[in-house]
């Protein structure tokens, strides 16, 4: 009778703790999370902080992170994750090709939300910033600081996609719109500071005068600021940039002569990517599409952006 009344007891309490605590394992929604592999310190501070959000979010999901190197790669995870039984997917597609697989794991029933990039498939959700506005508002920094004539540098990245394009389409649709007469001259790079100092360099030869360099992102930005040191030029006023980067901010001051400036695009959104796949799941109408604003920062605001915490 004692060993009956103990085991009812037991059960009791066991069934207390699971109500109590309002949701069990299995109840728990399944969220996978692809990003690339870190070939960029942007990329890297994406995976931490998607990372951060879902494990805040463990209470209510159980998540798996995956990083991959090419299209090819990252589609074989997302088909481990849909073994696994995601109910969601939150993507960073950095490269052509991943369209098929996105669209037949939509068909399939999971909720797809794409980080950043933009890829035309019918059902997803997108979180991003606003890649053309950077470029409108690197026309306006431009025009604001050297007048509407003059000689600039447009680096973009090709291989960037839609991030690349829409950045320089809003620059350059800007410029038309506000009646720039600039010498442009444009040249592809990466989104790395080894490759805007290599790039920079060959272009400061080809150009004996240059007013200002559209640059797209604070790493090649890091790399075109060394290039303009190293060849002793004092042409330039203006370099701009995108990203949030710290070590960027943090240069910001040091030059009198030249206006650095960064469009903010901060990793940190990929946290808003991870609640729109946990409200769909939950049921909560939410946009096809969220576009967070651009903010502009240079050496009169930089304190204000300035995190000893961010990993990028």
């Amino acid at each position: 009778m004692r060993k009956s009344l103990v085991f009812l007891i037991m059960v009791s309490l066991l069934l207390t703790l699971v109500f109590a605590s309002g949701v069990s394992a299995q109840d728990k929604h399944k969220v996978g999370i692809l990003a690339p592999a870190v070939t960029h310190g942007w990329v890297a501070a994406v995976a931490y902080h998607a990372e951060a959000r879902a494990e805040e979010l463990s209470d209510q999901i159980e998540y798996r992170i995956q990083t991959s190197s090419n299209a090819a790669e990252m589609t074989s995870q997302l088909d481990d994750l849909q073994t696994w039984g995601a109910d969601a997917v939150v993507a960073f597609p950095q490269w052509t090709g991943m369209e098929v697989p996105i669209r037949m794991a939509i068909q399939d029933g999971i909720e797809v939300v794409n980080f950043d990039i933009e890829i035309d498939v019918d059902g997803v959700y997108r979180v991003a910033g606003d890649n053309y506005d950077m470029g409108v508002q690197g026309a306006h920094y431009i025009s604001d600081k050297i007048g509407k004539e003059g000689t600039v540098v447009i680096l973009e990245v090709p291989t960037a996609g839609s991030v690349s394009e829409l950045r320089k389409e809003g620059f350059l649709d800007t410029l038309d719109e506000i009646g720039a007469d600039y010498e442009l001259h444009t040249y592809a790079t990466q989104f790395t500071r080894e490759a805007g100092l290599n790039d920079m360099s060959d272009i400061l030869i080809r150009h004996d005068h240059i007013d200002a360099v559209y640059s797209m992102d604070d790493e090649t930005s890091i790399g075109v600021v060394k290039a303009i040191e190293e060849a002793g030029r004092e042409d330039i006023k203006v370099v701009t940039g995108g990203g949030g980067m710290q070590e960027y901010f943090e240069m910001m001051p040091k030059y009198d002569d030249i206006w650095l400036q960064s469009a903010l695009y901060s990793p940190a959104m990929v946290k808003d990517a991870v609640d729109v796949a946990v409200k769909l799941l939950n049921g909560e109408e939410v946009p096809q599409e969220t576009i967070i604003p651009t903010t502009i920062v240079d050496r009169t605001n930089y304190k204000e952006f300035l995190d000893p915490n961010s990993p990028y």
